[in-house]
């Protein structure tokens, strides 16, 4: 899976953690405790399991986004589609063990009419909501791997 490349706002970041990469996995796949370290989200609910095709709905600025798993590759890789506000969502997350380690890269797609309308302004939101999500990330990850 992989974002679209060609959309009017793409954005993508990445970090090295050092723990490995299942912890930083499970970490991004428990999905309902997001907004217990990741300040950006108000609010989270899954409706059914961690698998391909189940939805999920969460709250993080202004909208509710809809969203659906669509790709769920334990430990390496997971992606979703969503909508919200006239914004057609992809966002994948890759896993990468590197050296005892783990390189998390995060990316994230959107169309629609106000990516369009806003391309500019809307790709400077969406980096710098990737780039503070990642530190984050860490700092969980190490709390959960006890480092």
């Amino acid at each position: 899976m992989d974002v679209d490349r060609h959309a009017p706002v793409v954005a993508e970041s990445e970090i090295e953690i050092a723990a490995p990469r299942d912890v930083v996995f499970d970490v991004i796949a428990d999905f309902e405790r997001w907004p217990t370290w990741n300040p950006d989200v108000e609010s989270m609910s899954l409706d059914g399991p961690l698998a391909e095709g189940t939805m999920f709905r969460w709250k993080a600025g202004p909208g509710t986004i809809t969203s659906t798993l669509r790709c769920v590759e334990r430990p390496s890789q997971i992606g979703w589609t969503g909508k919200t506000l006239g914004i057609h969502a992809v966002h994948v997350w890759r896993l990468e063990a590197n050296d005892g380690q783990t390189r998390a890269t995060t990316a994230e797609s959107w169309t629609g009419w106000l990516p369009r309308l806003l391309r500019g302004p809307l790709r400077k939101q969406l980096q710098k909501a990737l780039d503070a999500g990642l530190p984050r990330l860490e700092i969980e990850t190490k709390r959960r791997a006890g480092l």
